[in-house]
């Protein structure tokens, strides 16, 4: 059985270090088909899910977790190289002066639409021009909540797999499947099969969000952060909800929104 190499690197000059640390930047990431995750917890997560890093850097007082030990074992087992290293070198990659004890290279994983078995799951989240990697994370966390099958984002949305969005999905990104496709592809491929697409819209014809009883693949469609979507992919949708808003504010932060609106599916199908 083949078995990865375990090493050290304490120089800041190291050529892997400098190649590694140029993952923080988008054409990078692209480049080498790579992306960083910090910290044994989400390192952990993406182990459970059968995920493991190909380059694990740790420095000596993360090593000796049992949960760090297990991850450094099944690296080693999959061929992955385990580098012992200094928290500078950590910070120098998350670019965290405060980083953590682990840091995890990664695959990124390729999927198209084509790929998602849509009755895998009976709520996807489905993201038009989001914006911000936090966002992102967080919506992430959510579909692992209520158990979605993944996230998909249309147009030009934010990089999944810029460290910030990876350390706001907490390990989500592990478990969950992550699709980047065009409406002008989306919109044919769900209409090949089962699914509602629900709309998250502020229109003449919106219903209240609590008033409609959602259909078993259920596709939650938020809008961009600032601009909403726009007004014809809210009119391809089978239905447009509303959440009340009694204060002074007209919207809720997508992240939220998004959150809102999974567990009402959720709660629908709990209770009916």
């Amino acid at each position: 059985m083949a078995t990865g190499r375990r090493s050290r690197i304490e120089s800041l000059s190291n050529p892997l270090v400098k190649r590694m640390r140029l993952l923080r930047e988008k054409r990078h990431r692209r480049a080498e088909g790579l992306f960083l995750a910090e910290g044994l917890r989400i390192a952990t997560e993406a182990r459970e899910a059968g995920v493991l890093p190909q380059w694990l850097f740790l420095a000596e007082e993360g090593a000796a977790h049992p949960l760090a030990r297990a991850l450094v074992a099944a690296t080693l087992a999959n061929s992955g190289e385990v580098i012992d290293t200094t928290p500078a070198i950590l910070s120098k990659l998350s670019g965290k002066d405060n980083a953590q004890t682990i840091v995890g290279i990664y695959a990124e994983p390729e999927a198209a639409l084509t790929d998602l078995d849509r009755t895998a799951a009976p709520i996807w989240l489905v993201a038009e021009r989001l914006r911000d990697p936090g966002n992102l994370g967080t919506m992430l966390r959510t579909g692992d909540a209520v158990g979605a099958g993944g996230l998909i984002l249309l147009d030009e949305s934010t990089d999944p797999w810029a460290v910030e969005a990876v350390r706001a999905s907490m390990g989500a990104i592990f478990t969950q499947r992550l699709v980047q496709a065009r409406w002008e592809e989306f919109l044919p491929w769900l209409r090949s099969g089962p699914g509602q697409l629900v709309a998250t819209w502020l229109g003449d014809d919106t219903q209240d969000y609590q008033a409609v009883r959602y259909a078993a693949p259920t596709f939650i469609l938020i809008g961009n952060e600032s601009q909403g979507m726009p007004e014809d992919y809210a009119a391809a949708a089978d239905v447009r909800v509303k959440m009340p808003m009694m204060g002074k504010a007209d919207s809720l932060n997508a992240a939220v929104a998004a959150a809102v609106m999974a567990y009402e599916v959720l709660n629908q199908r709990r209770t009916h």
